[in-house]
Protein backbone atom coordinates (compact mmCIF):
# COMPACT_ATOMS: atom_id res chain seq x y z
CA UNK A 1 0.00 0.00 0.00
CA UNK A 2 1.64 3.46 -0.81
CA UNK A 3 1.85 6.02 2.06
CA UNK A 4 2.04 9.64 0.50
CA UNK A 5 3.52 10.24 -3.04
CA UNK A 6 6.42 11.02 -4.46
CA UNK A 7 6.39 14.63 -6.43
CA UNK A 8 6.14 13.28 -9.66
CA UNK A 9 2.85 11.48 -8.54
CA UNK A 10 0.84 14.90 -8.13
CA UNK A 11 -1.23 16.10 -10.86
CA UNK A 12 -2.65 19.99 -10.21
CA UNK A 13 -6.45 19.40 -10.16
CA UNK A 14 -6.08 16.20 -8.60
CA UNK A 15 -8.62 15.58 -6.02
CA UNK A 16 -7.70 12.60 -3.27
CA UNK A 17 -10.55 11.47 -1.13
CA UNK A 18 -9.49 10.50 2.53
CA UNK A 19 -10.96 6.84 3.95
CA UNK A 20 -12.03 6.54 6.03
CA UNK A 21 -14.11 9.40 7.87
CA UNK A 22 -13.94 10.21 12.11
CA UNK A 23 -16.95 10.22 14.32
CA UNK A 24 -16.09 13.30 16.77
CA UNK A 25 -17.22 11.91 19.92
CA UNK A 26 -17.02 14.16 23.45
CA UNK A 27 -14.17 12.42 24.63
CA UNK A 28 -12.31 13.15 21.65
CA UNK A 29 -13.14 17.00 22.24
CA UNK A 30 -12.38 17.34 26.01
CA UNK A 31 -9.34 15.24 25.96
CA UNK A 32 -8.20 17.19 22.52
CA UNK A 33 -9.24 20.38 24.96
CA UNK A 34 -7.37 19.44 28.12
CA UNK A 35 -4.19 18.71 26.38
CA UNK A 36 -3.72 21.78 24.52
CA UNK A 37 -4.88 23.78 27.62
CA UNK A 38 -8.26 25.30 26.20
CA UNK A 39 -10.40 25.59 28.46
CA UNK A 40 -13.02 27.46 27.22
CA UNK A 41 -16.51 26.41 28.22
CA UNK A 42 -18.13 26.70 24.94
CA UNK A 43 -16.15 23.07 24.50
CA UNK A 44 -16.06 21.85 27.96
CA UNK A 45 -19.03 22.64 29.58
CA UNK A 46 -23.16 21.49 28.62
CA UNK A 47 -24.63 23.97 30.65
CA UNK A 48 -23.17 26.78 29.19
CA UNK A 49 -23.39 26.08 26.04
CA UNK A 50 -26.99 24.94 26.26
CA UNK A 51 -27.78 28.53 28.47
CA UNK A 52 -25.56 31.65 26.82
CA UNK A 53 -24.91 30.46 22.89
CA UNK A 54 -26.97 30.50 19.75
CA UNK A 55 -25.64 26.69 19.27
CA UNK A 56 -27.57 25.47 22.44
CA UNK A 57 -25.01 22.59 22.59
CA UNK A 58 -21.00 22.27 23.23
CA UNK A 59 -19.28 23.17 19.74
CA UNK A 60 -16.19 20.63 18.85
CA UNK A 61 -12.90 22.62 18.95
CA UNK A 62 -11.56 23.90 15.91
CA UNK A 63 -7.97 23.08 16.37
CA UNK A 64 -9.10 19.51 16.55
CA UNK A 65 -11.09 19.22 13.28
CA UNK A 66 -7.99 21.05 11.26
CA UNK A 67 -5.39 18.47 13.56
CA UNK A 68 -7.77 15.45 12.31
CA UNK A 69 -7.74 16.67 8.79
CA UNK A 70 -4.44 16.81 8.39
CA UNK A 71 -3.81 13.31 9.73
CA UNK A 72 -6.91 12.34 7.73
CA UNK A 73 -4.49 13.65 4.43
CA UNK A 74 -1.33 12.04 4.91
CA UNK A 75 -1.67 8.48 3.32
CA UNK A 76 -2.52 10.39 -0.01
CA UNK A 77 -0.31 13.93 0.51
CA UNK A 78 2.60 13.80 3.01
CA UNK A 79 3.22 10.60 3.68
CA UNK A 80 7.05 10.86 2.05
CA UNK A 81 7.01 14.75 2.49
CA UNK A 82 10.25 16.18 3.99
CA UNK A 83 8.77 19.18 5.39
CA UNK A 84 5.59 21.01 6.04
CA UNK A 85 6.52 24.32 4.87
CA UNK A 86 3.41 26.35 5.34
CA UNK A 87 -0.29 26.87 6.41
CA UNK A 88 -1.14 29.70 4.65
CA UNK A 89 -4.80 29.71 5.56
CA UNK A 90 -7.59 28.06 7.84
CA UNK A 91 -10.65 28.91 8.21
CA UNK A 92 -13.50 26.86 10.12
CA UNK A 93 -16.50 27.89 8.18
CA UNK A 94 -19.75 26.02 10.44
CA UNK A 95 -19.61 24.66 13.85
CA UNK A 96 -18.73 20.54 14.24
CA UNK A 97 -21.04 19.08 17.23
CA UNK A 98 -20.26 15.94 18.91
CA UNK A 99 -21.51 12.97 17.00
CA UNK A 100 -20.51 14.57 13.61
CA UNK A 101 -18.40 12.55 11.32
CA UNK A 102 -15.57 14.55 9.66
CA UNK A 103 -14.51 13.77 5.60
CA UNK A 104 -11.89 14.73 3.68
CA UNK A 105 -10.56 15.81 0.52
CA UNK A 106 -7.41 17.40 -0.87
CA UNK A 107 -7.28 18.59 -4.08
CA UNK A 108 -3.37 19.63 -5.84
CA UNK A 109 -3.66 23.79 -6.33
CA UNK A 110 0.08 23.82 -7.88
CA UNK A 111 3.32 22.51 -7.55
CA UNK A 112 6.85 23.48 -8.44
CA UNK A 113 10.18 21.86 -8.46
CA UNK A 114 12.73 23.33 -6.16
CA UNK A 115 15.25 25.86 -7.39
CA UNK A 116 18.25 24.83 -4.79
CA UNK A 117 17.58 20.80 -4.80
CA UNK A 118 16.90 18.57 -8.38
CA UNK A 119 15.58 15.87 -5.56
CA UNK A 120 12.44 17.47 -4.61
CA UNK A 121 9.55 19.99 -5.39
CA UNK A 122 6.83 21.68 -3.41
CA UNK A 123 3.03 20.75 -3.76
CA UNK A 124 0.83 23.42 -2.55
CA UNK A 125 -2.60 21.59 -1.73
CA UNK A 126 -6.36 22.73 -0.28
CA UNK A 127 -7.84 20.35 1.99
CA UNK A 128 -11.86 21.05 2.66
CA UNK A 129 -13.53 18.53 5.69
CA UNK A 130 -16.81 18.29 5.51
CA UNK A 131 -19.72 16.49 7.59
CA UNK A 132 -21.69 13.30 7.09
CA UNK A 133 -24.31 15.73 5.81
CA UNK A 134 -21.94 17.21 2.85
CA UNK A 135 -21.52 20.54 4.77
CA UNK A 136 -17.71 22.07 4.51
CA UNK A 137 -16.56 22.99 8.01
CA UNK A 138 -12.93 23.40 7.42
CA UNK A 139 -10.75 24.38 4.57
CA UNK A 140 -7.01 25.02 4.60
CA UNK A 141 -4.22 25.60 2.18
CA UNK A 142 -0.63 24.49 2.63
CA UNK A 143 2.85 23.79 0.98
CA UNK A 144 4.83 20.66 1.48
CA UNK A 145 8.41 19.75 0.21
CA UNK A 146 7.94 16.45 -1.29
CA UNK A 147 11.00 13.94 -2.77
CA UNK A 148 10.93 13.00 -6.14
CA UNK A 149 11.54 9.43 -6.41
CA UNK A 150 15.44 10.01 -7.16
CA UNK A 151 15.65 10.87 -3.76
CA UNK A 152 13.15 7.90 -2.65
CA UNK A 153 15.26 5.65 -4.41
CA UNK A 154 18.45 7.09 -2.70
CA UNK A 155 17.36 6.55 0.85
CA UNK A 156 15.48 2.89 0.44
CA UNK A 157 12.81 3.36 -1.60
CA UNK A 158 8.96 3.23 -0.44
CA UNK A 159 9.87 1.72 3.16
CA UNK A 160 13.41 3.02 3.92
CA UNK A 161 14.95 1.91 6.94
CA UNK A 162 12.39 -1.31 7.18
CA UNK A 163 14.51 -3.84 8.98
CA UNK A 164 14.97 -7.26 7.82
CA UNK A 165 13.60 -10.24 10.13
CA UNK A 166 16.31 -12.07 11.84
CA UNK A 167 15.41 -15.77 11.46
Amino acid sequence: MQFGRYYEEFEVGAVYKHWPGKTVTEYDDHLFCLLTMNHHPLHMDAHYAEETTDFGKNVVVGNYIYSLLLGMSVPDVSGKAIANLEVESLKHTKPTFHGDTIYGETEVLDKTPSKSKDDRGVVHVETRGYKQDGTVVCTFRRKVMVPKVSYGDARGGEQPGRPTPQV
